[in-house]
């Protein structure tokens, strides 16, 4: 095992470095001088990666980070959602690493699990050609099972706060005491999970002398803190100054009385069919009650939620991303930094409590210069929570066009599939109750009820059909 790591470490080191010497310019407009990744400085080995994956020309954050950070100082990176930040820390720390190979080299910390994956993902299409191996440490999966990936020593670890600090104290013969590279991938939203304790704990272990990157969207006192305690004279690459949504996102509201908001969600769905949407809960209950409610209308729904077991979350992820269901049922678990590029719509079924938590749930859709649109509920209780939206993205959102007339003739089918959806409820949840793990929330087995059968008018195309602005002659 050691033998073959060492054969990858010398095929790291002897990769050609001849473009290593950073490009830098001067102040003037760095997107129009910078062209590609070779002229930041990225070399050639990495920049044929960057093609292989589709990326043309560097984003705006790329352009002022990448440089920066393979000069070896210190960045904060402040840049919207799916604005290419991924692609910012990576490049740097893989051209750290053709330089210099190193087992347990860098370190990247971030708030959920399936960011977590996303990032090891991207970490291995870029380095496949020069051997890297990466290693995911966060809950739900085994320990003992990490703790023999970790004893591999990978060169890049990809962590949540709460697991790797787990490692560290409890796996014999693991520590970061070598660690090259830091990276907070939405320091934001670290912090604001409560992981602030768990960080200063790892800050403790790893070496002063490193190189640290913390990117986030927005920039609290939290994130301000952090900075100061992590970060040796950084240089600060914003590309974004104040919070805001990308220009290609069409938004709109609706204001709908609550008891009306199930049949106005069948009601779009069933309007934009042929689409693939998000659609944003608050709570875990609420998701699995509308991704049943949703399926036994037929439309192709699966929930994404905290209360799942990790191989669900990441099977429900990978259906969504396939194409395989239409609607992709979340709470915030998913709001934050997940890249799946053919998000059409974005709906805020329950409107966020934090207006921040808006901007990044919205940015789902309308990714690296695509478009896209998003639909916020808005009922009686709402109405404060909304205005403080609007407030911090600085417009008026204009309203959803909706036939009133047709959403209420929904009424009949969408009250039989919410009674049905609650009987759904109530059997899982005495099943875990029971302890029965093997039917454990049934949360894709659709054949499982064979419900949908029994609603009255057929099923709902949910998958595909009539594009927006088509007649709406299903429910009548």
């Amino acid at each position: 095992m050691a033998d073959e790591g060492e054969t990858r470490d010398e095929k790291i080191n002897t990769q050609t470095t001849e473009d290593e010497t950073p490009h830098s310019e001067p102040n003037e407009d760095t997107e129009e001088t910078h062209k590609s990744f070779r002229d930041l400085g990225v070399t050639e080995v990495l920049c044929e990666a960057c093609e292989h994956l589709g990326w043309k020309k560097p984003t705006k954050i790329q352009v002022e980070a990448v440089p920066v950070a393979l000069e070896g100082r210190d960045v904060i990176g402040l840049a919207e959602t799916g604005s290419g930040k991924t692609g910012a820390f990576a490049l740097p720390i893989l051209q750290s690493l053709l330089t210099s190979a190193q087992r347990l080299h860098s370190l990247i910390l971030t708030p959920t699990r399936e960011l977590a994956f996303q990032i090891a993902e991207q970490f291995e299409a870029l380095g496949s050609s020069i051997g890297v191996k990466t290693a995911v440490i966060v809950g739900g999966i085994d320990m003992m099972s990490q703790s023999l990936v970790l004893a591999k020593k990978p060169h890049v670890v990809i962590a949540t706060p709460g697991r790797l600090l787990d490692h560290l104290e409890n796996t014999k013969g693991f520590n970061l005491r070598a660690l090259k590279y830091l990276v907070m991938d939405e320091a934001d939203r670290i912090l604001n999970m409560d992981f602030e304790s768990e960080v200063d704990k790892i800050l403790k272990v790893i070496p002063r002398e490193r190189r640290t990157f913390l990117f986030s969207a927005t920039m609290t006192k939290k994130v301000q803190k952090l900075q100061r305690a992590a970060l040796l004279d950084p240089v600060k690459c914003s590309v974004s100054s104040k919070y805001a949504t990308v220009e290609k996102l069409q938004q709109y509201y609706i204001f709908i009385p609550s008891k009306y908001k199930d049949r106005y969600l069948v009601s779009i769905l069933n309007e934009l069919a042929g689409n693939s949407f998000m659609v944003f809960c608050s709570t875990c209950n609420n998701t699995q009650r509308v991704a049943l409610l949703l399926r036994n209308l037929g439309i192709t729904a699966i929930p994404l939620h905290g209360q799942m077991c990790q191989s669900k979350r990441l099977g429900a992820l990978n259906k969504f991303k396939s194409k395989s269901r239409s609607v992709l049922l979340a709470t915030d678990v998913a709001s934050r930094g997940l890249d799946i590029p053919h998000v059409d719509c974005v709906i805020n079924f329950d409107i966020p409590t934090h207006s921040k938590d808006y901007i990044h749930r919205v940015g789902r859709t309308a990714r690296a210069g695509r478009s896209g649109n998003s639909i916020t509920f808005v009922t009686q209780y709402d109405v404060e929570l909304f205005q403080r939206i609007e407030t911090l993205i600085g417009k008026k959102l204009p309203v959803f066009p909706t036939q009133e007339e047709e959403v209420m003739m929904l009424m009949e089918r969408v009250s039989e599939a919410q009674r049905f959806a609650r009987i759904e409820m109530k059997e899982q949840g005495d099943k875990r109750k029971r302890g029965n793990s093997r039917d454990e929330a049934a949360d894709d087995e659709e054949q499982s009820t064979g419900v949908r059968k029994k609603v009255k008018g057929g099923s709902f195309r949910g998958g595909r059909g009539r594009g927006r602005g088509a007649q709406s002659k299903r429910g009548r």
